[in-house]
């Protein structure tokens, strides 16, 4: 005769770490979809999108190549393809100082400018899509948990990258 199967259910998770880690995951591949769809109406991507919000900021200023690698949202293994990538457009310019010919300092263009412009309204609609659900009281305790998780992490990274 076959052993009965237990009715118990089999715990989905290792842990609450392995829960909350996964449903992390699986909401950032929802809400990147949206990104995706909106940026690839525009022939980007979301990270070079991120590379150039940044370079507005920055403007008139321009930004050396591993400062602007660093301050991205998500790690640019290869910053120089995703600055080629811009060049080509047209929509960032790059830069060696003659004072230090081995620093490269890129920053927006008008074109870039113009872009970023065209795009403003729909990645707001983008976000309101994405996250727009949630009251006022959970965004900001969204916000607050995600700071909290990431920060001891984010001091590895600055640490292991001097």
């Amino acid at each position: 005769m076959p052993a009965a199967k237990s009715n118990a259910a089999a715990p989905k998770f290792d842990s609450p770490a392995q829960e909350a880690y996964l449903n992390l995951w699986r909401t950032y591949d929802r809400l990147r979809e949206y990104e995706d769809e909106l940026f690839s109406e525009y022939g980007l991507t979301a990270q070079q999108y991120n590379a150039l919000r940044l370079l507005r900021a920055a403007a008139p200023d321009r930004l050396a190549t591993l400062e602007l690698a660093e301050k991205l949202v998500s790690r640019a293994p290869d910053i120089t393809r995703l600055v080629d990538r811009l060049e080509g457009r047209a929509l960032i310019q790059r830069e060696r100082p003659e004072r230090n010919r081995r620093t490269v300092l890129v920053g927006i263009t008008e074109a870039g400018q113009n872009l970023l412009a065209d795009l403003d309204g729909p990645v707001r609609k983008c976000h309101e899509r994405q996250l727009g659900h949630l009251s006022a009281t959970a965004m900001k305790q969204l916000i607050a948990l995600l700071k909290e998780a990431r920060q001891p992490h984010e001091e590895l990274v600055r640490k292991a990258s001097r």
